[in-house]
């Protein structure tokens, strides 16, 4: 669930690199809540709620998915490659900084290794 959250404060941030944990636990926790949404919206006999969270989560799920490919070395367009983005989503990010940003996966890790060095 905290995965979640980091990608709703991180709302239209496009910069950066994202693990495949954050983005992967945010498709996750969407799915469950679009699903539950779309449930009590069937009870209720509405899909009112289902659409204004679907708008709600629109930027943050493209923001999320830019920074998933950066993650990976490639451009955030490349998220409208059909199949081939699920295959980069998947894949290990690279190791150590990009041009996208900072390893987030070893952040820690980098700035130990300097204060070794």
């Amino acid at each position: 669930m905290n995965w979640y959250l980091e990608v709703l404060k991180k709302y239209a941030v496009f910069e950066g690199r994202a693990r495949r944990s954050e983005y992967w636990y945010f498709v996750l926790f969407n799915l469950i809540i679009s699903i539950a949404l779309g449930f009590v919206g069937g009870l209720i006999g509405t899909t009112l709620i289902g659409t204004i969270y679907s708008l709600g989560v629109l930027v943050p799920s493209i923001a999320v998915a830019i920074r998933r490919m950066h993650d990976v070395g490639k451009s955030g367009w490349f998220c409208l490659i059909p199949f081939y983005n699920i295959y980069l989503a998947v894949m290990e990010g690279e190791k150590g900084s990009n041009q996208y940003g900072e390893d987030p996966k070893n952040q820690g890790m980098e700035i130990a290794d300097h204060l070794v060095d």
